[in-house]
């Protein structure tokens, strides 16, 4: 079930609203266990009693960890550990390594290998790394375990975040697990509307419509490609995967926000950056501070010599890749990533200085570049796609469709408003602020409304309706 469905919009969101603001706060959680069981069963349920009996085993273990001392304590730690990436190995990356191997066989002079593939579970990606964070939080005594199972399954399993984030971490909301309170106000119900509304529109208005003519494009065979048209193709799914994550980190938050809960941002203007450097900063901020505090920082950080400080970027940014998905195009991604942030320590960082606002063009396209490996199926289409962007034959681009055009220049109008700060300023104050005049609350709701109105009628007029990031 993804947010931009009409089972989601007509049915299970408003059931699930009206029976959470029915029931006394203390039933609350309760309420929100149970949607969130049923959330995830939907789409799931062959897999349910598996993540529960994961859970159950983290939660166990977690308490044993909380009460042991000296290596102990740390042996808690590695099999937690152990437990989670083995279960994300095994389902996410199984079928990736027996493809492979089957392959080196078969160049050999073997047979090739039979196997059933492994299901990939729903959000398996997102709810490890909170499975993680938990252990690991607790380890270094930045929270205290939960008392309560039932706590410890909601944080895992809350269903605005668990399919595709942001990642939460479980310090950012551990308080909110059993006392909302302060934010159970009229202001936080209304900014959580409208950032949903707002998320829910940047996903079936803008990121639907360019993703209709990308996939047309990506699709077609690289011979059929001139230059102008691999640049668009590539521009319009820059776009949407933009608006489409983004619209789904909006609605999360704004989810989160009318139950209670205050999610971290997971996107800041991306395409406004003026390095990788800052792109990383901006898109999927809380996958970026994840990897850096689990992962950077205890392999040396910034505290290393320059080679290994190169090399620690660079084995992140690969993992991060492979963290996305199980294939070699992936992993192109990450590492194309990874140089160029090596670049930008090497020498671009001092030319984007000097360069100012200018720096924001090469970094856009650099993004553009990297988005073909992400979107492409495979290592040699993403190759032969931006072959085409660089070495095609510039001819006139064909006719498309007036709605694209105009929801292309809005996208590219929402993308770059931001690289004037003032607009940003306005973003942040404002547009996504928490504490509303009563002029501001009016507004935001009628906005809300529309929007709202706006998205529901495309979805029920148009059967194409994905989501990119639900399959991570």
């Amino acid at each position: 079930m993804v947010f931009s469905s009409t089972l989601f919009l007509f049915y299970f969101l408003p059931g699930f609203l009206l029976l959470y603001y029915a029931v006394p706060h203390k039933f609350r959680n309760l309420v929100a266990l149970l949607a969130s069981l049923g959330f995830y069963a939907w789409g799931g349920l062959s897999f349910l009693a598996l993540f529960l009996i994961s859970v159950v085993v983290n939660f166990v273990l977690i308490y044993l960890m909380d009460r042991a001392a000296g290596w102990r304590k740390r042996i808690y730690l590695i099999i937690s550990i152990v437990i989670n990436v083995a279960m994300l190995f095994y389902f996410k990356y199984a079928n990736f390594f027996l493809e492979n191997v089957s392959t080196v066989r078969e160049a050999t002079g073997g047979t090739s290998l039979q196997w059933e593939e492994v299901v990939l579970p729903i959000g398996i990606s997102f709810f490890t790394f909170e499975k993680l964070t938990y252990t690991i939080d607790v380890y270094r005594g930045v929270n205290r375990p939960l008392k309560s199972f039932w706590d410890f399954l909601l944080y895992i399993m809350l269903f605005p975040k668990m399919i595709a984030g942001p990642i939460v971490r479980f310090h950012e909301i551990a308080g909110q697990l059993t006392d909302r309170s302060a934010f159970e106000t009229v202001d936080h119900r209304l900014s959580g509307f409208f950032r949903f509304a707002l998320g829910l529109a940047k996903k079936v208005l803008l990121a639907n419509v360019l993703g209709q003519e990308a996939d047309r494009l990506f699709d077609l065979p690289p011979a059929e490609l001139s230059a102008p048209l691999a640049w668009l193709g590539a521009i319009a799914y820059t776009f949407q995967i933009y608006f489409d994550f983004s619209g789904y980190s909006d609605m999360a938050i704004g989810l989160g926000r009318m139950i209670g809960f205050q999610f971290p941002e997971n996107f800041n203007n991306p395409y406004i950056s003026r390095s990788i450097t800052e792109f990383w900063q901006r898109w999927h901020i809380t996958l970026g501070r994840w990897m850096r505090d689990y992962l950077y920082i205890p392999l040396g950080g910034n505290r290393v010599g320059p080679g290994r400080l190169y090399a620690n970027l660079w084995v992140v940014f690969i993992l991060s890749g492979f963290w996305h998905g199980a294939a070699w195009n992936f992993i192109a991604w990450g590492a194309f990533h990874g140089l160029f942030l090596i670049l930008d320590r090497l020498f671009w960082l001092r030319i984007s200085r000097r360069l100012g606002v200018l720096s924001i063009l090469p970094t856009f396209v650099v993004a553009v570049v990297g988005w073909v490996l992400f979107r492409a199926e495979s290592l040699s289409s993403a190759l032969a796609y931006v072959e085409r962007m660089f070495g095609g034959e510039w001819q006139e681009l064909p006719r498309f469709s007036t709605e694209f055009w105009y929801t292309l220049l809005l996208a590219a109008g929402f993308s770059f408003m931001a690289a004037l700060p003032r607009v940003e300023r306005w973003e942040v104050n404002v547009l996504l602020g928490e504490h509303l005049q009563p002029t501001r609350a009016v507004t935001i709701s009628v906005a809300a409304a529309l929007l709202l109105i706006l998205s529901a009628s495309a979805i029920v007029g148009s059967s194409f309706n994905p989501f990119i990031y639900f399959r991570f």
